[in-house]
């Protein structure tokens, strides 16, 4: 299981294929390492988060006290699942995952 954060998302290239060399399955919470080798990710949809603090911008600038906002916790995630990385480590995903899936990377 990889990190979100900054170290390991520079590094996400590098432990992807130090994950192949090895054959260990990982997974991550950010798309983005799926997109880099890793075999899935699950996590927050990092475009609608962006999208759900503009509405907080939005009812502050028209004068809302950021104090008395509530706390929002992530509604959409995003299951990424790479198929190529499947396939090398000799994994078979259920048909029921993979339907699942937000995308599938061949």
């Amino acid at each position: 299981m990889m990190w979100t954060e900054p170290f390991f998302l520079q590094q996400k290239n590098q432990i992807a294929e130090l994950a192949m060399k090895h054959r260990l399955p990982a997974m991550a919470g950010d798309r983005i390492y799926s997109e880099a080798g890793a075999l899935m990710s699950y996590g927050p949809n990092i475009a609608d988060q962006y999208r759900r603090a503009a509405t907080y911008v939005d009812r502050i600038l028209k004068g809302a006290k950021p104090a008395e906002l509530p706390v929002e916790q992530p509604t959409k995630f995003d299951l990424v699942i790479n198929r190529k990385a499947a396939r090398a480590l000799g994994l078979t995903i259920p048909q029921t995952l993979l339907l699942s899936a937000d995308k599938l990377i061949e």
